[in-house]
């Protein structure tokens, strides 16, 4: 018998595997870590195939490492697919699926599961639609952990695992209070806190026996679950799903290529879904009949006179009255640091760039096209004030007229919070939250940036609970833009579509494919390879970066394109050449 091995090296020369025989006295199957000599050494590898021949003057596998198989036939066409989409080393994406330590077969019985009931809700009913194998994919409009419970009990309640993907370490751990209250002790959490111990103990006892629910963060996207029987990825669009470094795989778009080969359902959860879940076609599933975040009340900038700060005079009046009732207050900006958004003090509209309509910084240079002026393009004035401000200055702003001793951030527990993104999972629901600066977010230079305003402005309304006169004011100088009247509404499927086909018209993704290539102590004529090379595509650049260069490359199908980069990418790196190849970016 002779076992084709893909030796653990990160290196696109070792894709293809090696060819060895298997002793008759071992046992190796397809995902078996194995033992090899290699280049007169002794390495660890990874069996993707076994074929039947004769073995004669090929060199015998050593030995097993570990009692478990890392992956089985289906997971690997996964596997495959993920080293090719994102253009890394097939043997990097194998080491995905593996635990920390070497796995061993666990003897730990799944305990019965406690008394579910039937939960009378949409998610309970999805749930129970997914348990009887009526429903495969499905976009779940909810960011409540109740809602994923319901979801849940039906489908382990038939005996099958369930495996949930949330974005941070701090709505994992939610997720696990939630589910074990529920559930019981089939409920398993990893997060990065988690030792490399029990993150194998884990590993082992999802891989080998059914029944589990799994919770982790992307981290246990490609792991093997037995029976695995729907997976949950908690705020499918979130940043946090993507990895930063190469390769820069999503979690969501690994399970949606595992979902479709293993045939387990795949739902997706969100306030507001992806433009790539809606190119799909998959369902929006709204987890109740009302509204999913509160109301909304704009407060127009431009009606304010000059010098007027970062806090209109009716914003401050809000949460002083707020405070008076002994109620919580979230004062949300988006960023750090100095205000990201002026207006012109003269006819008080937003200052942006007169070629592209993007925001520009403080000395008037674009951040997308570099155009620079000094001038308002709406009536030449050369007079700017800033809208918007960083956590802290906001932070500093609030105390001026509340009591000192009740703002502060999250985790100083204040009855008022001043938090960004970043602390939104901590956040506890309040009565009234205020966004420092809607525009900030809508005006970014990015492809996405008002799909990501959308979803993050969603994410702070949500957070203020349904009591009467509870509501989220939105402070902007553009209360007409198509962002802020999909949130006023609670309508996103209009705005999405009018996403999809701007998009479209562009060649941004999901309409089309994106790499950006970025390369230090690349070689000097890196340009010409990659024109030569990379035939039928769009590429620009190269643009400077600290140490290398940068490029875009774009078209409608990049598939034959990434072959041919994983080519020229073994060739760059074995020069010496230090590569980030982001596949699918998020920003430009």
């Amino acid at each position: 018998m002779i076992a084709r091995v893909v030796p653990d090296i990160p290196s696109f020369a070792v894709d293809d595997g090696f060819r060895y025989a298997v002793p008759p006295d071992l046992e190796v199957n397809v995902g078996s870590m194995v033992r090899i000599p290699l280049g007169g050494r002794k390495v660890r590898g990874f069996v993707v195939s076994i074929e039947q021949g004769s073995s004669e003057g090929l060199k015998p596998i050593r030995g097993r490492s570990g009692k478990v198989d890392l992956f089985d036939p289906l997971l690997l066409q996964t596997l495959r697919w993920a080293a090719q989409h994102y253009v890394a080393p097939l043997s990097v994406m194998l080491r995905r699926s593996a635990p920390p330590n070497l796995a061993r077969v666990t003897k730990r019985t799944p305990q019965s599961v406690k008394a579910l009931g039937e939960a009378d809700s949409r998610p309970g009913e999805l749930g129970r639609e997914i348990a009887d194998g009526r429903t495969r994919n499905a976009f779940l409009q909810s960011a409540n952990v109740a809602d994923i419970v319901d979801l849940t009990g039906p489908i382990v309640a038939r005996g099958a695992s369930v495996l949930v993907v949330a974005p941070t370490a701090v709505e994992a751990t939610e997720l696990q209070s939630r589910l074990v209250a529920a559930f019981g002790d089939i409920v398993m959490t990893v997060t990065p806190e988690t030792s490399d111990r029990d993150v194998t103990t884990i590993w082992s006892r999802a891989a080998s026996q059914a029944g589990y629910i799994v919770i982790g963060t992307p981290r246990v996207a490609l792991w093997p679950i037995k029976d695995l029987g729907a997976a949950i990825v908690v705020g499918e669009a979130r940043r946090a799903m993507k990895d930063r470094q190469t390769p820069t795989v999503h979690a969501r778009e690994l399970l949606r290529a595992r979902a479709a080969v293993e045939r387990f359902a795949l739902v997706t959860t969100g306030l507001v879904p992806s433009t790539d879940v809606t190119a799909t076609g998959v369902e929006v599933i709204p987890a109740s009949a009302g509204r999913p975040w509160s109301r909304v009340e704009f407060v127009d900038r431009t009606e304010e006179p000059p010098g007027t700060g970062p806090l209109a005079d009716r914003t401050k009046q809000a949460i002083a009255a707020a405070v008076r009732r002994g109620e919580r207050v979230l004062v949300f900006t988006h960023r750090r640091g100095y205000a990201p958004v002026f207006r012109c003090v003269k006819c008080r509209e937003l200052r942006v760039c007169g070629v592209c309509g993007a925001r520009v910084d403080r000395e008037g240079v674009c951040r997308r096209c570099g155009a620079s002026s000094d001038r308002c393009p709406s009536c030449g004035s050369d007079r700017f004030e800033p809208l918007g401000a960083g956590v802290e200055r906001v932070f500093e702003l609030v105390k001026r007229f509340i009591d000192a001793e009740k703002v502060g951030f999250v985790a100083d527990d204040r009855l008022v919070t001043v938090g960004t993104v970043r602390d939104l999972p901590s956040v506890v629901p309040c009565s009234l939250a205020v966004v420092v600066d809607a525009d900030g977010l809508v005006l970014g230079t990015d492809y996405r940036a008002a799909e990501e305003a959308l979803r993050a402005l969603a994410r702070v309304c949500a957070l203020v609970g349904s009591g009467h006169g509870n509501r989220t004011i939105i402070q902007t100088a553009n209360p007409r833009h198509p962002v802020l009247l999909a949130l006023s509404r609670a309508e996103v499927a209009p705005f999405l579509a009018d996403e999809l086909e701007l998009r479209s018209q562009f060649g941004f993704p999901p309409a089309g494919d994106l790499i950006v290539l970025e390369c230090k102590q690349c070689p000097e004529n890196a340009a010409e390879q990659l024109s030569s090379r990379l035939t039928g595509i769009s590429i620009l650049g190269p643009a400077p970066i600290e140490g290398g260069s940068r490029w875009l490359l774009q078209g409608p199908d990049l598939t034959s394109a990434r072959r041919d980069l994983r080519k020229l990418a073994g060739e760059w790196r074995d020069s010496g050449a230090r590569l980030r190849i982001d596949v699918d970016p998020i920003d430009l």
